[in-house]
This record gives C-alpha cells, structure tokens and sequence, in this order.
C-alpha cells in the first residue's frame, strides 16, 4: 500500500518534530509524521521554554495556547536559578551556582515559561492536526531509499502492518538513537557519554513547605548517598523531579534502584527520614555530548536530538531543536513554493550544526561546573543562557552580508541589526496596534527602512518582482509603524535612510547604514543570496 506522495514526511513525534509539522502546517505544507509512542508525552520532561521558543510560537500564531498552560507566574523559578545546598531542609544555607539571564523586555516581546512537555506536546499535536499534518502514533518508521525526487519511506503500524510512504523530504526528528541518521550511515563527534542518571518523578506533600517557597530552576543536594541528587518542579505542579546519578562502570543500573530506594535517596537529600514520598515514574537516561557530522544528506534532514545531542544542563535540548524545526520549515517552504535556489536548503545545515555545536559545548561546560569538574577556563568560557538562546549568529550563503569572522557566540549579547543576528526588538506602534518588529516575520522576506528609506521601498516592489521571491517593505516612522519607546534606527545601527534585510526567521540577511546609489541592485544582490541563488536569476536582470 503506497500513500499518495507527499510534501514532507516527518519521523518522530516529539516537540521537534510536532513543531516542524505545524510550523509547515502553517505554511500551508501537507505532512505526514509518524511516531512510535501511543500518543503524546505523559512525561513534564523539557519544562522550560525560552523566549525565542515563544517568538516562534508567537510567529506561527499559537503562543497564547501555549502561554494559557503556565500555572501562574513561573517566571520567579527561573530567576531563582541553579542552587546548591546540603539537604532540601538547608535551603536557607543554599547557595547559587548560576542566575542566567533568559529574558528582557528590550531583548524579546516574549519571557520565558515553565511548562511540561506532558502538557505543551498536546497542544503542539492538536495545532499541527488542525493545519492538516496526518499524525500517525503507534506507527514507527522502519526503513528509508531515497532518489534525486524524493524519499520512499516504509512504516508499520499494528492495524495495516507495513506499508510505504512517498515524500519530496524527510525529516528525522527521531532521537538520539534516531534510525534516521543510523540509516544514512552519518557519524557523530563529541565526548559521547558523560554521566547516567535516573530521572524520579515523585510526590511528596511535605516537601513544598520544607523549600519554604523558595523558586528555583534546579536545586542540587550534595547529602544524596554516592551521589549529586538534582531537584526541579519547573513546570508548576506535581510530581516532583528528582535526577540522581549512577555508574555503570562501577557495575550500577536502573535495576540498583527499586522504589524503595529511590525514596530513600529523596528522604536523605531531604534530612528527613520520615518524609512521605511517592515514587511516580522512573525513566533512565544518558548525558551525552555528540554531533551529527551533517544535518542534511540529500532529501534528508536531521533535527533535535537526531542531529545534536547533549546534557539538559541549560534546557537547551527541547528548545535548540524546535529552532532547527523553524528554520528548516520555511525554507522547506521555499523550496517547494519555487522561490528558493538550490543552495537554501544547505544552509540548514551550515548554520543549524554551528549552533547545535556550540549549544552542546555550553551544556557541557555547565554540566561540569555543577558536578565540581570545572577548572578556571571552563568557568571564563560560559556565556550567558540569553546569548546562546537568542544571541547565537548565522554564517552561511543565506547571510550575504554576514562577518565569517564573527563568532556563533559572541562574550556579551548583540542584537543591533548585524548580519546574521536575530533582528532587534522594537515596540511599533501599526494603526493603532501595539507590535514588535519580531511579529512583522514569517511567510516572506522583509525590508525594514528607515523614515527616509522611500527609495528602498520603491525598489523592494520592483526587485520582488524581477525575482519573483515574497518581498515586503516597511518603512519604520513617519507614515509607516511608529516606534514608541526606544529609537529604531539607532538600535539597529541606521541612518534615517538606512535600511535592513531580513529572513521569514527574523535573521538579518543584510545592512545598509545609509542610502546606497543604486538600492535596486544592492537589494537584488542580496536577496538572491539570502533565497539560496548564487547569481541574479538569469530572468531577473
């Protein structure tokens, strides 16, 4: 049995890939995804969701679903921080081994939230199913071929057995041990296995009022027996999570920790021998820090956990991977629109394994801080959570106007309209409508002038045009949206008739401070760089 051929197949049905096939979804792009589980997560597993996760959320239309799951205001735990103390009963004593900065109100028009994944992946699922993705759970995907048009997948499920699936693409957002990148024969680099722990979710009433309130994102006790026992209720409510570690090279496993067990590792962390605890669920697991060698081989692409792979230490995982999802879905888009070149969708790969590298590299220098490995030029080479969330830079061919010497992360956050950045944040004011700059992003290319970027804006229409590429223009002032607390141009290091070029990801392409001589061809250039064409289209000149 053969399905009709599709845009785009997707394996895996976790935040990743539920995010690809509603950020295509919303596109207009018809997916089908295909996930092993019986249905979404029962796990509050990845509970923080960082401001670009919600810009994102925000673009596609979604974010007050997702908002709307916050119980209360989560925002205190995240300042709170990373805290260590002897036992849950010293919290006064407690000290704190990290206050990242997440979010600002002259960073990000959102802020950061705990949520479940139990909770969110539900919403993300009945969003991707209302803008037609075909979700198949208890499907798994078996094998793949793929030819110069598109990828033959073969899927089984307990009701039709096996049966194949015809894709222009495929997506494998499916794990760390993803068969999709087995099946490609594509190697991973990095230190590989760092720890192993076992996450306990748990109940325990007491618990709360021995905390005294006190809002944190992990708190750490050192009284664990053998081990370093990490605590979070991040995403708002019961149950508890608790991480200790164990060591197989000492000849433990997950077996080694019956309930029993687990309880008293709670109790001793606690200092309190007579605590009630329930032991909810126990799922072991690998901190790991691996690479893929390569996010895209052919029609194939990698994503999430699939692609880059490393310890929870930042909450980067969940959320890195949602950004892989966004960025290769509008360019997926534009691919199968025709009003990309061939090289766009290579830029997913040289722009996404750079971050995904040094995401990896940042969990694991916060991993060895926590567990006491760090030496000073670990500790000198953290940057902070707000840059390497929001602050990372792009280098590819898509960024025509980029620095190839600039950093993906730079030592403190920069985000005024250079290259290769997210563009700045500004509050407009559009006929009445309070927006942000970052909501003016999604479906097509923008050019953001000056109020004397008139010739901008007449050549923006004419180049569109001749290109054929999605092109809009909007002058920021006078006429156009108004700035209304802080200056435009002078955030994004213009002039009055200077102008940016920016991505449907709301990336930079290019920057002119001022008025060029001849802005149509200056902006022609550009864009056909940014849409993946090495050369003005023949057609267009």
């Amino acid at each position: 049995m053969n399905d009709v051929t599709i845009p785009v197949l997707i394996a895996g049905g976790g935040p990743v890939g539920l995010s690809t096939a509603l950020f295509l979804g919303r596109h207009g792009i018809r997916t089908i995804l295909v996930e092993k589980r019986d249905g979404t997560s029962l796990l509050p597993r990845a509970p923080g969701l960082q401001a670009r996760t919600m810009e994102l959320f925000r673009a596609a239309g979604f974010h007050h679903d997702v908002r709307a799951l916050e119980l209360g205001d989560s925002h205190p735990y995240f300042e709170g921080g990373i805290i260590q103390t002897t036992t849950f009963s010293a919290i006064d004593d407690a000290v704190t081994l990290e206050a990242p900065s997440l979010d600002g109100p002259r960073v990000s028009p959102e802020r950061v939230m705990g949520c479940g994944q139990d909770r969110y992946e539900q919403v993300l699922s009945a969003k991707a199913g209302e803008l037609g993705c075909d979700v198949r759970f208890s499907t798994r995907l078996r094998s793949f071929t793929q030819d110069e048009d598109g990828v033959t997948a073969v899927v089984e499920d307990g009701e039709r057995g096996r049966y194949s699936i015809r894709a222009r693409y495929l997506v494998g957002a499916d794990g760390g041990n993803s068969l999709t990148r087995r099946t490609l024969g594509v190697a991973r680099y990095g230190r590989g296995t760092v720890f192993n722990a076992l996450s306990i979710y748990f109940r325990a009433p007491e618990l709360e009022s021995i905390l005294k309130d006190r809002k944190f994102i992990l708190c750490y006790a050192t009284a664990a027996p053998g081990t370093l026992m990490g605590l979070s209720r991040l995403h708002g409510c019961d149950p508890w999570l608790a991480a200790p570690l164990y060591f197989p090279e000492k000849g433990e496993s997950p077996d080694d920790f019956p309930d029993e067990r687990c309880v008293d590792i709670i109790r001793t962390a606690t200092g309190r021998d007579d605590l009630d605890v329930e032991v909810v669920w126990k799922v072991p697991w690998e901190g790991a820090q691996l690479v893929a060698e390569r996010f895209r081989d052919g029609r194939v692409f990698l994503a999430g956990d699939a692609a880059h792979l490393h310890p929870p230490a930042g909450g980067f995982g969940a959320n890195t991977g949602i950004h892989d999802a966004h960025n290769l879905a509008w360019k997926l888009t534009a691919t199968l629109r025709g009003w990309a070149g061939p090289e766009l969708l290579d830029t997913y790969d040289a722009e996404r394994r750079r971050v995904g590298e040094a995401m990896a590299e940042q969990a694991m220098i916060r991993n060895r801080i926590r567990h006491g490995h760090a030496d000073d030029a670990t500790r000198a080479a953290m940057v902070d959570d707000i840059i390497i969330t929001l602050g990372y830079r792009y280098q590819s061919s898509a960024i025509p106007g980029g620095d190839p010497a600039a950093p993906v992360l730079s030592p403190t956050l920069e985000l005024s309209g250079e290259p290769g950045t997210r563009a700045p944040h500004v509050w407009l004011d559009s006929g009445g409508e309070r927006i942000s700059t970052i909501d003016l992003f999604w479906d097509r290319y923008v050019l953001l002038a000056g109020p004397d970027g008139g010739p901008w804006a007449d050549g923006a229409e004419r180049v569109a045009r001749q290109l054929g590429i999605p092109l809009r223009a909007e002058i920021i002032g006078g006429a156009g949206p108004r700035p209304t607390e802080w200056a435009f141009t002078q955030t994004c290091g213009l002039t009055e008739s200077g102008a940016l070029l920016v991505r449907p990801d709301a990336f930079v392409a290019a920057r002119w401070p001022a008025l060029v001589a001849d802005p149509d061809a200056a902006l022609s250039s550009a864009l056909a760089s940014a849409a993946g064409f090495q050369t003005v289209p023949e057609g267009a000149r």
